[in-house]
């Protein structure tokens, strides 16, 4: 595991810069457990671009190291992730790694596969409310929902993209509104704490101001991270407290499928992009989005590279299975509810149009061919 080590310190560094395609395979190295074996990966669906590429880097990579590997998509439907994990479980399966759909119904196939004695890491989405999960492989979620705001406001002109104030900075307000991720999933709550303990303060001050009065995660959540959902909401929003002229300036965004909803709305509200066109936020880097930028329509995602986040998943189950102890950075901040579940957490990334070629180009994540319109 020593090259592992090796690796998961560059990564701790922020280095990017990995293989030129998104599912390149981790170098050949595990002995012994990996020759031959059974890995099940669980994925949540394929109706989100990012999950189709953890889903193959995951399984290249594994491949890589000599495992056979089930690749698994639930299109968000709990009841058949958990027959695939049962199934994986009964074909022998020497591992699970698993990004949940809902992060607390999985307690009885884990148990399952407790009593089997197979490993169990938790993909991006923290399992919760069982013992039977071992390792969590994700990014470092709080200071993710911190980028997504800091994006936000050096879209409004406020702070640099570090979050350090600007000489001359407009003194507002600003009609901002809010939108989370799904509540059933652990990240969601991340993500919006980490922004909101950027924006809350400004929203206190009167520099933002959120028009709707919607500022609990309760009220601005995303069921299934849903863009139609988005959209329906974005548009109830406009209705109901925009219609009398008032602009929006920017929308806080989870996550690109969301703003692309956003984005939907605003559009047939009338809003064309240009100097009153709002700022929005997003996450994943998806293809579509990274257009929307480039074109003006979204301000900025965060970029969480998954070739990255698929080499510390695979460098964790080559441990486990060799009977050695996976490399974490993180023992104290991921409570599923009934354990302190050891993480390994990554760097992300903000996105704004400077830099889609040093940052997504250069690094081989996406071609210039593939963001051109």
């Amino acid at each position: 595991m020593k090259g592992k080590k090796t690796l998961l310190a560059a990564i701790t560094a922020g280095a990017l810069l990995l293989s030129a395609c998104s599912s390149g395979a981790a170098e050949p190295g595990a002995e012994g457990a990996g020759e031959g074996g059974l890995i099940g990966v669980a994925m949540p669906t394929k109706s989100s671009e990012r999950w189709i590429q953890d889903g193959d880097a995951v399984k290249a990579q594994l491949e890589g190291e000599g495992f056979t590997v089930d690749l698994q998509y639930a299109e968000d439907d709990i009841p058949t992730q958990v027959a695939q994990i049962e199934n994986m479980i009964t074909k022998g399966a020497e591992a699970l790694i698993i990004a949940s759909i809902d992060g607390t119904t999985l307690s009885e196939v884990l148990q399952t596969a407790a009593d089997a004695d197979i490993p169990v890491i938790a993909y991006d989405r923290l399992i919760r409310d069982t013992e039977n999960v071992d390792y969590y492989a994700s990014f470092d979620n709080f200071k993710v929902g911190i980028q997504q705001a800091n994006s936000l406001l050096n879209g409004l002109g406020l702070v640099d993209l570090e979050g350090e104030p600007v000489a001359d900075a407009p003194v507002g307000p600003f009609n901002v509104e809010l939108f989370a991720g799904s509540l059933d999933d652990n990240n969601a709550f991340f993500f919006f704490d980490g922004a909101m303990s950027v924006l809350e303060p400004l929203i206190d001050d009167g520099v933002l101001v959120v028009q709707s009065g919607q500022t609990d995660i309760e009220q601005v959540a995303t069921l299934r991270w849903d863009g139609e959902a988005a959209q329906s909401r974005m548009e109830d929003i406009l209705t109901a407290d925009y219609s009398d002229g008032t602009q929006v300036d920017a929308v806080l965004s989870p996550y690109d499928g969301i703003s692309r909803g956003i984005i939907s709305a605003l559009t047939d509200a009338g809003y064309e992009v240009g100097d009153e066109w709002p700022i929005i936020s997003g996450q994943d880097a998806e293809l579509d989005s990274v257009k929307a930028i480039n074109r003006g329509e979204q301000y900025a995602t965060i970029f969480k590279d998954t070739r990255n986040l698929a080499e510390v998943a695979v460098a964790m189950a080559v441990a486990l299975l060799n009977d050695e102890e996976p490399e974490v950075n993180n023992t104290t901040d991921y409570d599923n509810g009934v354990k302190v579940v050891p993480s390994y957490l990554l760097e992300s990334q903000i996105v704004v149009k400077e830099n889609i070629q040093a940052v997504l180009v250069d690094s081989g994540y996406w071609t210039d061919a593939e963001i051109a319109d």
